[in-house]
């Protein structure tokens, strides 16, 4: 078959690009025509979501994976119509398409739909409620996207990071080797997710004889805070040999970092249904973490 991957160059791309090749042709895109190792690729620009499908007709692909979104949290509150074309009309645009051909869309959302405000791990039909700009576009995408009408899988995920590219684990890394203090924030709560779990899994999706359409918790199991996985970070890389000393971490609350966009405070999203609907068993997010580091 042939699968058109939209956002090729991003952190999950990178692992789809691996994960999915077993499957077919995979025809990667990027915003700039070139993948990070440089090689050319499809052109997609999802600042101009119409555009998009005369790239859909080009491919005629059997197979549409999303992986491409705007994911400046931060920023996001400034520019809202940068983050609404990327994240919820292009996901349109290419659901309608799909639905049209018959063609199933994996599409990736995020645990900011939610408020955080919860006691116990989100399930996929509690009630959304997004406390920025990006959450609100991202759950915006995925109502298009159940609109269109066509098999979708919706993989809701959070906290993503991998051996290469922009992530928290590579940030304290870097910071890490400098410095013999760190401050990092104990009051948000989330399950920390490798890039390569969430391509692996949507591989073994696409391969599921159920044909199932919907939405989906897709994280590794448990929960952390931001400055327990900075600890495991640590502790990990020391012990795996790659890095020589760990440097302290001193929790600070939200308030202590404050952000242009507000964080969910709570965003543990419950996986259950992921797991009996797939057949799939999902890995502690500490031996998520152990293989990161092994791969570094």
């Amino acid at each position: 078959m042939t699968v058109l991957l939209f956002g090729g160059n991003g952190q999950l791309g990178r692992e789809l690009q691996r994960a999915l090749a077993p499957l077919g042709t995979i025809v990667a895109t990027t915003r700039s025509g070139a993948l990070p190792d440089g090689s050319a690729c499809e052109t997609a620009d999802f600042n101009e979501p119409a555009s998009l499908v005369a790239l859909l007709d080009r491919v005629r692909p059997d197979v549409v994976v999303n992986a491409a979104a705007y994911t400046a949290v931060d920023r996001a509150e400034e520019e809202r119509d940068a983050a609404w074309r990327a994240n919820a009309e292009a996901p349109g645009v290419i659901a309608r398409w799909c639905a049209a051909a018959g063609v199933p869309l994996v599409h990736y959302s995020t645990d900011y739909v939610f408020d955080g405000q919860g006691t116990r791990p989100y399930r996929e039909d509690d009630a959304t409620a997004p406390l920025g700009v990006y959450g609100a576009s991202k759950l915006a995408g995925e109502e298009d996207i159940r609109a269109a009408g066509g098999r979708h899988l919706i993989f809701r995920t959070a906290w993503v990071y991998a051996p290469h590219s922009a992530n928290f684990l590579r940030t304290m890394l870097r910071v890490g080797a400098d410095r013999d203090v760190l401050r990092v924030v104990a009051d948000q709560i989330g399950t920390p997710t490798p890039a390569a779990l969430i391509a692996d899994v949507t591989a073994q999706a696409l391969q599921h004889a159920g044909g199932l359409s919907g939405t989906w918790h897709l994280t590794a199991n448990g929960e952390t805070s931001w400055h327990g996985f900075a600890e495991a970070i640590f502790a990990e890389a020391v012990s795996a040999g790659k890095l020589a000393r760990a440097p302290k971490v001193e929790a600070i609350t939200t308030a202590d970092y404050p952000t242009p966009a507000k964080r969910p405070a709570y965003s543990h999203l419950d996986v259950s249904k992921l797991e009996s609907d797939f057949g799939i068993a999902l890995p502690s997010w500490q031996d998520g973490l152990k293989q990161v580091i092994a791969a570094l």
